[in-house]
């Protein structure tokens, strides 16, 4: 899950009652029509936009991020890893001075377990109540999303608990803070949860393109408990053909301290979106 330091701001009371822009249209979204522009670019600030759904205005700097994990804890229910592979984590909307905000409309709120449990992770944030509804992914089947829940189940797999918590407070956490998944973009007569399956659908597609594992093999660095290489030789290995793929202007990663060396435990591709991210 999201560690990092989130940007406290007075605006995330009204954010988390009512999404990223109150009284956002709910007609004439076709993207399709818009000239795409660059997140994070002039032209895509909030009043220069001509479309937030179209145009990311809130969250301009898309992280598509990544797990390595050997053990899910729940292996007996046939909850796995994928063999030499890295899982996806997410698709997060930094702002563009990578500071962040979280769950930014608590109308959307799937999340059983809130991680932190206010808005702006602070004791005096606005409350974020667990989700206490049935799990999610009893909703793939009657939108006919089975063949993406297959994918998922494989390549977007939690730690620990059931793979649909992960997925809802992936959503909860971060999808309800792009501007592009406001609810408000998906026409009067949109079905209940059709931001919530392009959430997925477009964290699927980011992760598609970034082969962190077949990358790092080809520079020689394979998962081992007894040679370490440099933080700057795993980002060498990443820089490249993240850039070549996705257009990713950096690749950081995160780790765990054992046994006095860190392990790397994730990868975080930054990028900007042109249009919208789905």
């Amino acid at each position: 899950m999201h560690h990092r330091t989130a940007v406290a701001a007075t605006a995330l009371v009204r954010l988390a009652a009512a999404g990223l822009y109150p009284g956002i249209t709910t007609a004439n979204h076709t993207c399709a029509l818009a000239e795409p522009v660059l997140s994070c670019s002039p032209g895509a600030l909030p009043d220069r936009a001509a479309d937030s759904c179209c145009t990311e205005t809130f969250g301009g700097l898309v992280v598509a991020t990544q797990l390595w994990n050997t053990h899910t804890g729940l292996e007996s229910k046939g909850q796995v890893y994928a063999k030499n592979a890295w899982s996806i984590h997410g698709l997060w909307p930094d702002f563009c001075n990578g500071t962040y905000t979280q769950y930014c409309d608590l109308s959307r709120q799937y999340d059983p377990q809130p991680v932190p449990n206010t808005t702006d992770g602070t004791p005096s944030g606005v409350p974020v109540p667990p989700y206490a509804g049935e799990p999610i992914d009893r909703w793939f089947g009657p939108y006919g999303k089975l063949d993406l829940l297959a994918y998922m189940r494989r390549h977007w797999v939690s730690q620990h608990d059931a793979n649909w918590v992960f997925w809802a407070h992936e959503f909860s956490k971060h999808a309800t803070c792009f501007s592009t998944f406001q609810r408000g973009c998906y026409g009067p007569r949109a079905p209940p949860h059709a931001d919530l399956f392009d959430f997925f659908d477009a964290a699927v597609a980011w992760h598609r393109p970034l082969h962190t594992h077949r990358w790092l093999a080809r520079a020689g660095i394979r998962p081992s408990n007894a040679t370490a290489r440099s933080l700057a030789d795993l980002q060498r290995a990443l820089a490249a053909p993240a850039s070549a793929r996705l257009g990713a202007h950096e690749a950081t990663l995160d780790g765990t301290l054992s046994n006095c060396a860190t392990a790397a435990g994730a990868v975080w591709y930054h990028e900007r979106a042109r249009g919208s991210e789905q």
